[in-house]
This record gives structure tokens, C-alpha cells and sequence, in this order.
């Protein structure tokens, strides 16, 4: 068993588009009408054929007093693995990206936690060694 998909809920998805691309970095995947909204997915440039995350409209009643009770607590919604936290982290944040962490050392891990401007909280790590 493996994971082929997953999600992030999102306010706009035109505007969770234009994040997760042209300032995380991803790529489209798919994109398919699917009433009001859309099927839409990005991956990872590196791995194309990889796991997707599916950029999920925040419609559903529950979704957004969940998704504001994490950012009202500090958690992160999903966490997504760089090879340089620091180097990230300044990347992103000379492209406008808030950061409600900045890069803490945890042991084997670096973590830091930025905003993605559609309502969550995303986690940055590094894995050492």
C-alpha cells in the first residue's frame, strides 16, 4: 500500500493555484471540472508520476472552523520535505511568503512553518542524516 494522493484544503483554488506553483514550486497535474469547482492537483517537479496533492475547495460546513482552529493553535495542516530549510525559508520569504515560524533545529529534523495564503498553516522539514 502507498500514498498516491492527498489534499489541502483551500479557500480559492485560483489563487492556491498560483501559490503552490509559482511560489512553492509545483506543478499541475490535473485539473478537470467538477461542478462549481475542480479535481486539481500539483506534484512535485521531481517526481511528476508521485504522490498529488489535490488542492480541495473548503466548502464542506466543518472545514473552515477546522482549518481556522489549527491556525489558531500553531499546527501546521501538512508538512512538505526540502533538502535545505534555510535556504527555503529565504527563498520563500524574499518572494513575500509569511512565516509564522522561522527554522528551528529539533534533533534529526528542521522545521519551519509558513502561511499559504489560503487559510492553512505548512510545515517545511528537513531530515538530517
Amino acid at each position: 500500500m502507498r500514498i498516491n494522493l492527498t489534499s489541502v484544503l483551500v479557500d480559492d483554488q485560483d489563487k492556491a493555484l498560483r501559490f503552490y506553483t509559482e511560489v512553492l514550486g509545483f506543478q499541475k497535474k490535473t485539473e478537470v471540472p467538477v461542478g462549481e469547482h475542480r479535481w486539481l492537483t500539483v506534484v512535485s517537479p521531481d517526481d511528476p508520476d508521485g504522490t498529488e496533492l489535490l488542492l480541495e475547495p473548503d466548502a464542506h460546513p466543518a472545514a473552515k472552523p477546522f482549518k481556522q482552529a489549527l491556525v489558531d493553535d500553531g499546527i501546521p495542516y501538512t508538512s512538505f520535505a526540502v533538502d535545505d530549510v534555510q535556504a527555503e525559508f529565504e527563498r520563500l520569504r524574499g518572494l513575500g511568503v509569511t512565516f509564522t515560524q522561522q527554522p528551528v533545529a529539533m534533533g534529526p529534523v528542521t522545521t519551519a512553518v509558513l502561511d499559504d495564503t489560503c487559510g492553512n498553516l505548512i510545515q517545511i522539514a528537513q531530515h538530517h542524516g
